[in-house]
């Protein structure tokens, strides 16, 4: 999904960032209904949720929704600017803001173990930044919008711990809320920031390889949240962090040989420092959770792992 999205947001004939986040997202309600109704007539088959759209549920996912589209148009600015090779290093600082925002908006403190493992990060990102600008192929606009995406996953993740009463602790009526909320919302940005012309002028408008294309990104994302899902029920967090740090290394290590570059040892340390630091953050959290366990649920409570630190992220 990267590498195509890599593809469709490099397109120099239509630079419409939003427009191709929503059409995106309209494919993922639409897979969300066929999921739904394809649980209906083999029950037996297919395990989804009732979809029923509810006003008043919408509405209260709306904050969410906002931080969502946020969270999903900077990962697509991101990716859009610094290409796949840089693009794990680029938004690796989820883990920073998640513990910030922890400390500032839930009161909850971080042990040193954990500070240090976001200490790596934040080094690796640094020397990612320094190496990529040495190369002569920094863009500091994608750097920009990589923070900005690290922070939107970070809120994400919070606002998605207070909303999920409101959609029965469904993950995937959470997904359909948040993707009908997203298209609604991304109507007047269209507007607002000249897509609507770009589209309309654009040369492949009725080229169904180019539809294909972005219907098959939509569907990557939807398959991609599935996936997850699956996986983190049937095994846990640090098995999903392990699996999407060995993901990362794959995804640069290909867009590296793809491209045909060459790149430094620092360069390729950074990166290792990011995945590295990632991956550690998230097994001194699930040492502390074991810990904490042993003293009774209450305590435990306090440390509980946020929803966007199940996943690693530099993916």
């Amino acid at each position: 999904m990267v590498f195509l999205n890599n593809y469709l947001l490099d397109n120099r004939e239509l630079d419409a960032p939003l427009f191709v986040t929503f059409y995106q997202c309209v494919v993922t309600v639409g897979l969300c209904w066929l999921m739904h109704l394809l649980a209906k007539m083999c029950p037996g088959v297919v395990d989804f949720p009732s979809v029923k759209f509810n006003l008043k549920t919408s509405r209260e996912v709306l904050p969410l929704s906002v931080v969502f589209i946020g969270m999903i148009t900077f990962n697509n600015l991101c990716l859009k600017f610094v290409g796949v090779a840089f693009y794990t290093v680029g938004r690796s600082l989820s883990t920073v803001f998640n513990v910030l925002f922890s400390f500032i908006i839930l009161k909850q403190t971080t042990s040193i173990h954990a500070l240090i493992c976001c200490g790596i990060i934040m080094g690796g990102f640094w020397l990612g930044v320094d190496q990529e600008g040495l190369a002569g192929s920094l863009s500091w606009s994608g750097v920009f919008f990589g923070v900005l995406a690290s922070a939107s996953v970070s809120l994400n993740a919070i606002y998605t711990k207070k909303v999920m009463p409101a959609v029965d602790g469904s993950i995937w009526k959470l997904c359909f809320y948040n993707n009908i909320n997203a298209c609604i919302l991304f109507l007047p940005l269209i507007l607002v920031f000249g897509e609507v012309g770009r589209v309309a002028s654009f040369s492949r408008l009725t080229d169904l390889n180019f539809w294909g294309m972005m219907t098959l990104g939509g569907v990557f994302g939807f398959a991609i949240g599935y996936v997850t899902g699956l996986q983190i029920k049937f095994t846990s967090p640090l098995t999903h962090n392990v699996s999407g740090t060995a993901k990362a290394c794959a995804q640069t290590v290909i867009a590296v040989v793809y491209n045909s570059s060459s790149k430094s040892l620092l360069w390729w340390t950074s990166n290792m420092m990011v995945l590295g630091g990632s991956s550690a953050y998230t097994w001194v959290k699930s040492r502390e959770m074991q810990k904490t366990a042993h003293r009774g649920p209450q305590d435990s409570a306090k440390e509980k792992l946020l929803p966007g630190e199940k996943e690693n992220p530099g993916v």
